[in-house]
């Protein structure tokens, strides 16, 4: 019969999820708030831009800090759609289904289909940033080729995260193209952290400012934290954290992946001490000392959460934490890389002032046009 318990059961197991819809504030859907706070945070990021037409050192250098915090915060709200399993929440890209660009009768949990469309309109905030950031350097007075062409790059990486993220989606979160999604991202922040510390030093040409040695190891110390960051996507692509139940993972043997992304941690904790020492035993300036010690502090506390996440099964939290752990990894790497040279103008020598005079002074740029 229709209404016995097993048939009824069995209609409850077959229902579709709930669509986005029925997530409903004050009468408004889910999706239509978090479509109303993204365009706010893009009118906002309008609204404190006024000084791009007379930017100043320090409003170069706030909007410059700003494209780092986006660039990394959007890779760990990435993992918060991974770990949440809603990663195909909305199953179509550019749109959200193929029938609407926002997340209606998706055919997944509301709130699978808004994570995942929240952190999509969470692009719009990152590139509105990227462009008013190549706008306010391409306005300095005077203009800085190397720091627009740095400025320049940014916008076109946001974009290009968005068509990566639509291969993402294509593939169903194949897991190449989710740890591609993250490396990209990555290399944005590299980008922003060299736009960072290059905007507080005059014009000039790249010299080492340290010990070879140092220079060498923290050349090094990119390579094997790349590497470290492609290690651990593998991991994630192996592990049970997907974006989705259905998508693919790598067949990979969990534990032995694991293993070689801990002996890459391992290498770069070794590095990272080793670039300590030097940078106090050479006397290196204070941004490069500092640039060590933060590197080191980071890597020993993504260490020890790395290892607690693994004993605990991969909980979900922990994962997106450890992802968070990874940015700033790669972000006191790419500040220690930077540091140990400088930007010196044609004609001056580094003798001509101290590390630790130049690399920590503002340069401020002539009236805007």
């Amino acid at each position: 019969m229709s209404d016995s318990p097993v048939s009824a059961a069995s209609a409850v197991a077959t229902l579709p999820p709930l669509a986005a819809e029925d997530i409903v504030l004050l009468g408004v859907p889910l999706w239509g708030w978090q479509i109303a706070v993204a365009a706010a945070g893009v009118l906002a990021l309008i609204v404190l831009s006024r000084s791009i037409w007379n930017p100043t050192a320090t409003s170069l250098r706030l909007w410059a800090l700003g494209n780092i915090v986006v660039n990394a915060g959007i890779a760990v709200t990435g993992a918060t759609v991974r770990v949440t399993s809603s990663g195909l929440g909305c199953s179509e890209w550019p749109k959200c289904t193929p029938e609407s660009f926002v997340p209606i009768d998706t055919g997944h949990a509301a709130l699978n289909a808004a994570i995942e469309f929240g952190n999509r309109t969470l692009t719009f905030i990152v590139l509105a940033v990227a462009v008013i950031t190549f706008v306010a350097f391409l306005r300095a007075a005077p203009r800085r080729r190397d720091l627009v062409r740095l400025a320049a790059i940014i916008p076109f990486g946001v974009l290009g995260q968005g068509v990566v993220g639509g291969i993402t989606v294509w593939t169903d979160l194949h897991p190449a193209s989710v740890g591609a999604h993250f490396l990209l991202s990555m290399v944005m922040v590299f980008v922003t952290v060299a736009l960072y510390v290059r905007s507080r030093e005059p014009e000039g040409t790249p010299r080492i400012s340290v010990d070879p040695m140092l220079h060498t190891l923290s050349i090094g110390l990119v390579v094997i934290g790349f590497l470290l960051l492609i290690a651990g996507t593998v991991v994630t692509g192996t592990g049970p954290h997907g974006g989705d139940a259905a998508a693919p993972r790598w067949a990979f043997a969990l534990e032995t992946v694991t293993r070689v992304h801990s002996a890459l941690a391992w290498l770069t904790l070794v590095c990272a001490i080793l670039a300590v020492v030097l940078a106090f035993r050479t006397g290196a300036g204070r941004p490069t000392r500092m640039s060590t010690v933060l590197l080191l502090l980071v890597v020993i506390a993504q260490g020890v959460l790395g290892y607690v996440q693994y004993a605990m099964a991969l909980p979900e939290v922990l994962v997106v934490l450890h992802v968070l752990g990874s940015a700033l990894t790669w972000i006191a790497i790419s500040r220690l890389y930077f540091s140990t040279t400088r930007l010196t103008p044609a004609g001056e020598g580094l003798s001509a002032a101290p590390d630790h005079a130049v690399a920590g002074t503002p340069v401020e740029p002539a009236p805007g046009r």
